[in-house]
């Protein structure tokens, strides 16, 4: 049997493998493996080796990111980032709002906690030589995003200039921690651009392929293999996505994965996703879990290139013993044992929803996100949800239901929606999976205010 390592990146090549390999991502999960606070295992080399070694060990995996943190390269740029306990941290500052680029600090690999980062991967390169190793780099459009915030989508508009000289500044810096990293040791660099999954098939092509197609030739100019991860609703960005030239790209579970299947092989491109996170992975048994890799896995079939691995950055919380029900499921035998003596046991309870019709002084806007705290998307969701209607006072209330609990669960299921971030207005579902700007919003809450006499 070849070693994890080499099934990985057989897998990304498209070649035939003896199994599918699997790659958990653990990123500040490993702090909690530790007793340690996502800020202190982000901030450690030494620790992120141990969780990982232990990672390795314990949910037999055939590869690993080093480091899943999107916010190394914006801090060094000059973002202010908040941590909190049990995510990566957030940007809550976005420099290049107004101002030009020549107002940003000076980039550079030596800089803030890429070199911090860049030891962790030879450290675990040389700890784990038979292990794939995953070095992520926040991608062009999500760092713009970062550096310019929620203006970015106003700004494609009105200063598509600005933001294409933006985007290619963000690409050389891309490329430069990229080339580091591979350096350093990793395989694969994984783009993280987790808010390409926020614009129109149109802006995909003008905004986003272009900046891709530079970084991944340049991966692969540096013997390196490349990975496109993206979260949330992509589905309209999908052929476009499979038509950048990144070897494999990996989905979550807002997207079907026999559709990525299919685009993907037609491509001539690995695959990889997407077990469900939240509802599975952190608030299932092992029984859940052993059942959602057989969904993978049969959903796969047998296209080449498929690598089997959780929707995204695998929660803080998530239990070991389900982690550690995932490898068993690749033995053909033990998926066949599984599908005949393993019963789900998901329950969810759905409230009952407020009668919003009755609610005549206040207009609800509720949002329904991963964790705006930690998911670049839901935060930037919530950002334009809570500065559109900050003119209303209290007039309108903004909810955020985070699908990290039963109960943000239960209220997803309660208001039918089906992918996040998704806002809805007194009930009705209203913007899904793409951030509008905020007169959009506003205007969309005060015709609710205007049906109740507000």
């Amino acid at each position: 049997m070849p070693t994890g390592r080499q099934l990985v990146l057989d897998a990304m090549s498209c070649k035939p493998v003896p199994r599918t390999p699997w790659v958990p991502f653990v990123g500040c999960h490993g702090g909690k493996m530790l007793g340690l606070s996502a800020e202190e295992y982000l901030k450690s080399p030494a620790k992120v080796v141990e969780a990982l070694v232990m990672a390795q060990q314990k949910y037999q995996a055939d590869g690993l990111p080093v480091i899943f943190d999107l916010q190394i390269e914006a801090e060094i740029l000059g973002c202010k980032l908040h941590w909190a306990k049990d995510v990566p941290p957030s940007v809550v500052s976005h420099p290049l709002t107004s101002a030009g680029l020549e107002t940003l600090p000076a980039f550079g690999v030596d800089k803030g906690r890429m070199p911090q980062a860049l030891q962790a991967t030879a450290a675990v390169r040389k700890a784990l030589p038979d292990t794939a190793i995953y070095g992520l780099i926040c991608g062009p459009f999500t760092l713009a995003s970062h550096l310019i915030g929620s203006e970015i989508f106003v700004q494609m508009f009105d200063d598509a200039e600005r933001v294409e000289g933006i985007l290619e500044f963000c690409t050389d810096v891309a490329i430069s921690c990229a080339e580091a990293y591979l350096k350093a040791g990793a395989d694969i660099v994984a783009v993280v651009d987790p808010m390409t999954s926020q614009v129109s098939p149109k802006h995909f092509k003008a905004f986003i392929t272009p900046y891709l197609n530079r970084l991944f030739d340049a991966i692969r100019a540096k013997g390196g293999k490349s990975s496109l991860f993206v979260c949330g609703d992509a589905t309209r960005n999908l052929p476009n996505m499979c038509d950048t030239s990144c070897d494999n790209l990996s989905i979550d579970e807002n997207i079907a994965l026999p559709k990525l299947r299919d685009l993907a092989v037609a491509k001539g491109k690995s695959f990889g996703g997407n077990m469900k996170l939240t509802v599975v992975m952190l608030l299932g048994k092992p029984g859940d879990v052993k059942l959602d890799a057989i969904r993978c896995l049969d959903e796969a079939g047998d296209a080449k290139g498929f690598i089997l691995a959780p929707g995204c950055d695998l929660p803080y919380d998530t239990p070991v013993a389900n982690l550690e029900a995932v490898a068993p499921m690749l033995d053909p035998y033990q998926r066949d044992i599984a599908r005949t003596t393993v019963k789900g046991t998901l329950e969810v309870t759905i409230p009952t929803l407020p009668d919003y019709a009755m609610q005549q002084d206040v207009v609800t806007v509720d949002v329904v996100t991963l964790d705006s705290a930690g998911c670049a998307p839901c935060q930037y969701m919530m950002n334009a949800a809570n500065a559109a209607v900050a003119q209303f006072g209290t007039k309108v209330k903004v909810i955020e239901h985070k699908v990290k609990s039963h109960a943000g669960i239960g209220m997803m299921c309660a208001l039918k929606v089906a992918n996040i971030p998704t806002i809805c207005i007194d009930g009705r579902i209203s913007f899904v999976s793409i951030i509008p700007d905020g007169a959009t919003i506003a205007a969309a809450v005060k015709e609710a205010m205007l049906k109740k006499g507000l």
